[in-house]
């Protein structure tokens, strides 16, 4: 292995998607690892990546990437479907991962991933970035030392506008099936960072909706029909005793963001922000004993991310590369989520998903 961790990366672009907006950026401002190779499915894609940002190498055969000597480690950004593949490949090959979340489009995608990561000794990140927000590290780190004490209730929205139309290469979403949807992803992600602040569940209730039967393709000008969920509404119980309600929704207009209240005996803690959580910045204000909100900062020593990474998107993916870098180089690997933290999560998912249908409360053990 060189100094820097050579990253080989599936489902690179020259501008416009996830990948681009945000794991790129994090990589080129990085100390700790180096874009050695972008993948796409074509070689013009795969050359253009490449030039765009600066990698040495560019395939379009991923088995190909992943079987390079000169790579170290393998990042999956593609679309949600097609995570389980590489993933597997990558791990066969004896390659560290990160995954973006969702691990797979089931839990037994992800229970598999989990168990080959773990047989083969291999560090396996997983892209729950709302674990390494600076605000909602901190956040943690309050209620473990005390700030709030005992927690009595815990209030969770996220409201994100935008749900009636989607552009013809997002429009596969749609299906329920392929794992990509508000209750898999808006809701996964909001729910996670919950629980890591927090705790976990005790049981809860769930209505889990789709409301927007059709959605406008807004590339063809047609309607499609529309399988994937777009409201989820949860009432529950902490292992901890606290009282946790959750709505996270996608609706058409003027979305109000992301809050997550907690209220303790002993103080009250708000993060909130213009979207999900793993997305961008979180404020956080708290007070104690009856006081009024006030901002807090997060001290730097949450600060993880290189120098210079850009601000917005890419802040939470390089704290991300940097728990992930510390935990190859043999460094404590604690605070990085991983594909265990991410089968947790699938299976808290499909509990939700099992209240709704069956209209009847699901205990955790």
């Amino acid at each position: 292995m060189t100094n820097k961790i050579r990253l080989g990366l599936i489902g690179a672009s020259a501008g416009g998607t996830w990948s681009a907006r945000s794991h790129l950026p994090a990589v080129r401002a990085s100390q700790d690892v180096e874009l050695t190779a972008v993948c796409t499915t074509k070689p013009e894609s795969a050359e253009a990546a490449r030039k765009a940002h600066g990698a040495r190498l560019a395939f379009h055969d991923y088995r190909a990437m992943i079987a390079s000597p000169e790579i170290d480690a393998v990042a999956i950004v593609v679309r949600v479907p097609s995570h389980y593949a590489p993933a597997k490949a990558a791990l066969e090959a004896g390659k560290h991962v990160y995954c973006e979340w969702p691990l797979g489009r089931t839990t037994a995608e992800a229970v598999e991933l989990a168990g080959l990561a773990k047989d083969k000794g291999l560090v396996a990140a997983i892209g729950l970035q709302a674990r390494v927000n600076p605000a909602l590290m901190y956040m943690k780190d309050l209620v473990d030392t005390g700030f709030t004490g005992d927690i009595m209730a815990i209030h969770i929205a996220l409201m994100r506008d935008g749900v009636l139309s989607r552009p013809s290469n997002r429009t596969w979403q749609r299906d329920a099936s392929l794992g990509a949807n508000t209750l898999t992803i808006a809701n996964g992600h909001t729910i996670d960072a919950m629980r890591f602040v927090a705790g976990d569940f005790a049981g809860l209730s769930a209505v889990v909706e789709t409301r927007a039967k059709q959605w406008l393709d807004t590339g063809a000008n047609i309607w499609v029909d529309v399988t994937a969920p777009d409201n989820i509404a949860i009432s529950g119980r902490l292992a901890n005793g606290a009282v946790v309600s959750s709505h996270v929704s996608a609706i058409p207009h003027a979305g109000s963001g992301y809050r997550m209240e907690i209220y303790g005996r002993e103080g009250t803690l708000v993060a909130s922000g213009e979207d999900s959580p793993q997305l961008g910045q979180v404020v956080l204000h708290g007070t104690k004993t009856g006081g009024t909100l006030a901002p807090m900062a997060a001290p730097d020593r949450f600060e993880l991310a290189s120098a210079g990474t850009p601000a917005g998107e890419p802040v939470n993916v390089g704290q991300m590369y940097a728990l992930f870098a510390r935990a190859i180089r043999g460094g404590d690997a604690a605070r990085m989520p991983d594909f265990g933290t991410a089968v947790d999560l699938h299976r808290l998912i499909d509990g939700i998903a099992d209240s709704s249908a069956s209209g009847r409360a699901v205990a955790f053990s």
